[in-house]
């Protein structure tokens, strides 16, 4: 039985190349046309499959509304949180979690620091969307177009002489963050907390989410937060994986 599955699932990766006819599935197979018909019809009867009218085999839309539905029920919050907590464990500092939604980086999770002075930030509430790291990143892997589109009609605080002053230093930010992969506010929000934030990112490839370690002066310098750089971004793939179904659930922390 372990085994006619394992072929069966094996058909769906070579139609996902492109359609093929019955004489290559059994040759992809290794199996008898008999053997890969019968495999063929199962997964046509659950609309996994669909036969063409040129009598080759496509995927089927039921495929496709199954991973759609999957992907609408995934909470990267769940997910994400125990990551968070154990890289907040080995580190001591401020983690958190933010997505974009309607125009707006908002934060979802937030772990405490274990140091006296905490963070100024609440779950739910917007972030400083021009300097804060989470959001260069979230803004970052929009479509070209809509990038610029937005920059245009932001306003650009000068929260501190490190704030971005204008949309041509803000999309040249993100361009330097898209290309990188992960990003900072060094001091562009309050000038006495800085951050490193790296990219969630779902099967397709796509920022979902960011996550990001915040600290103020007085427990770390910038330079040595910059080191927790790699950690953060090892705890970010980790979350990608599991999120995207790409790799085992695995402690992120070590």
């Amino acid at each position: 039985m372990s085994q006619t599955v394992d072929r069966a699932l094996s058909i769906l990766p070579l139609l996902a190349e492109g359609p093929a006819d019955l004489g290559q599935v059994a040759d992809r197979l290794g199996v008898h046309k008999s053997t890969a018909l019968r495999l063929l019809r199962t997964l046509h009867e659950h609309g996994l499959v669909y036969r063409q009218s040129d009598q080759r085999y496509r995927l089927g839309a039921r495929l496709f509304a199954l991973a759609q539905e999957a992907m609408e029920n995934l909470d990267v919050r769940e997910i994400a949180h125990a990551h968070l907590v154990r890289l907040n464990e080995k580190i001591g500092h401020t983690v958190h979690l933010a997505v974009y939604e309607e125009n707006e980086v908002l934060y979802i999770d937030k772990v405490e620091s274990r140091y006296p002075v905490r963070m100024y930030s609440r779950i739910g509430k917007p972030v400083a969307i021009t300097v804060a790291a989470v959001a260069k990143l979230l803004l970052a892997d929009l479509p070209e177009h809509e990038r610029r589109a937005l920059a245009e009609k932001l306003d650009y605080p000068m929260y501190t002489a490190r704030s971005t002053p204008h949309a041509t230093a803000f999309l040249q930010e993100l361009a330097k963050v898209r290309e990188q992969g992960w990003a900072t506010d060094l001091g562009g929000h309050e000038e006495s907390i800085n951050c490193v934030a790296a990219p969630i990112r779902g099967a397709d490839g796509r920022v979902v989410a960011a996550m990001s370690v915040s600290a103020p002066n007085v427990v770390v310098t910038a330079d040595e937060l910059l080191t927790l750089l790699p950690l953060v971004r090892r705890t970010a793939d980790a979350i990608s994986g599991e999120y995207s179904g790409r790799t085992p659930v695995k402690d992120s922390s070590v």
